[in-house]
């Protein structure tokens, strides 16, 4: 025991010198080259609910190694399971989709309330969890009641990127973690892989957010895994659908093989060229008819409008343009805020449990 604490100290020690020696940068998004892109707005607080203000220096004062333990933890989660960036990626999505970014996705049913971990489109699909676990157990020995889990998905998403060779940017922090969580919200606010264009503006309009954002966020398929169960409307009628175009034909067809016999339980790539990185190649691979997903592929098509085919074409001839974008949107994403402001969150000490 008192080697692991003097372990634990030493780390902690040398992860403050680096805190100290790094400046942090408040002006861009870096690609995964390194370089610069603007994402077009400053970087000042977001609105956050009543009485609380998003902004990037929430814990320099009360835990300023708060994002330097949470990327440490994700870049060993990565290493060990790369689809694990998609997840921790995931997990803030379906957080922030249902009453804003509070972390409710992550409690455990009561007798008082059934949380979110249940709802359709979380239901033995959201891992994740235990990575989220051991990095709120860290901080709650170096900072207790500071850091609250909501933000911590929200840092976890951005290091998720980034590990995985996307883009990163300034994670706009403070956020309260709710008390409660709503099944019905999630059953209803999230997009089904099935949905239409017309359906996925709708649930994104719905929250605030754009259709521009819609297309952008998308684009976190081209990295993780979905069952054959969620895109078995791709491959039902393959051969006799005049939906379905020989360029897409072969891909379609080594779905269905994957898929037979495993009652739908079998995994495949959203992007089956670089699965593991966070590229363009989503885009890409919609232009070739070889989205996984019914959600991702009718993006581009002529049915879902000139303008979100054209955004479709445009990320997937400029990674730059996408990366920025997508940065934009992750922050606009981050700022969506309970309906009844953040005043009456708390800083879980158990993300799973309220204090």
């Amino acid at each position: 025991m008192e080697l692991a604490t003097m372990a634990l100290a030493f780390m902690l020690a040398a992860l403050a010198a680096a805190a100290d020696a790094t400046p942090v940068n408040k002006s861009c998004v870096a690609g995964s080259a390194g370089a610069s892109v603007s994402i077009g707005y400053g970087g000042a607080g977001a609105s956050a609910g009543v009485g609380v203000s998003l902004g990037g220096d929430a814990y320099r004062s009360d835990c300023p190694l708060a994002e330097e333990i949470v990327r440490a933890a994700v870049e060993n989660a990565v290493a060990a399971d790369p689809r694990m960036a998609a997840s921790l990626l995931r997990l803030h999505f379906h957080d922030c989709f249902v009453n804003g970014c509070d972390g409710s996705v992550l409690l455990d049913d009561t007798p008082f309330f059934i949380g979110e971990k249940t709802a359709g489109p979380n239901a033995n699909s959201l891992r994740g969890f235990e990575v989220i676990d051991a990095i709120k157990t860290q901080l709650e020995q170096l900072c207790p009641q500071t850091v609250s889990c909501a933000d911590v998905l929200a840092i976890a998403a951005r290091d998720s990127v980034v590990a995985s060779g996307g883009p990163s940017w300034q994670v706009e922090l403070g956020r309260k973690d709710s008390r409660t969580a709503s099944l019905q919200a999630a059953n209803s606010n999230l997009p089904a892989p099935t949905s239409g264009v017309a359906t996925l503006v709708q649930k994104f309009t719905d929250v605030g957010l754009s259709a521009k954002d819609m297309v952008a966020l998308s684009g976190a398929h081209t990295i993780g895994k979905a069952r054959c169960t969620t895109f078995s409307a791709r491959i039902a009628s393959v051969g006799v659908s005049a939906g379905s175009a020989a360029k897409d034909m072969g891909f379609l067809q080594s779905l269905q093989q994957l898929c037979a016999g495993s009652a739908g339980s079998a995994l495949a790539h959203l992007d089956l060229a670089t699965p593991a990185i966070f590229d363009n190649q989503y885009y890409i691979n919609l232009l070739s008819g070889e989205g996984l997903l019914p959600s991702d592929q009718v993006l581009a098509s002529p049915a879902g409008g000139e303008d979100i085919a054209a955004l479709v074409a445009d990320y997937a001839f400029d990674a730059a343009l996408f990366f920025d974008d997508f940065a934009a949107s992750m922050l606009r994403m981050g700022r969506l805020a309970p309906s009844g402001g953040r005043a009456a969150g708390e800083v879980r000490r158990n993300c799973r449990v309220v204090n």
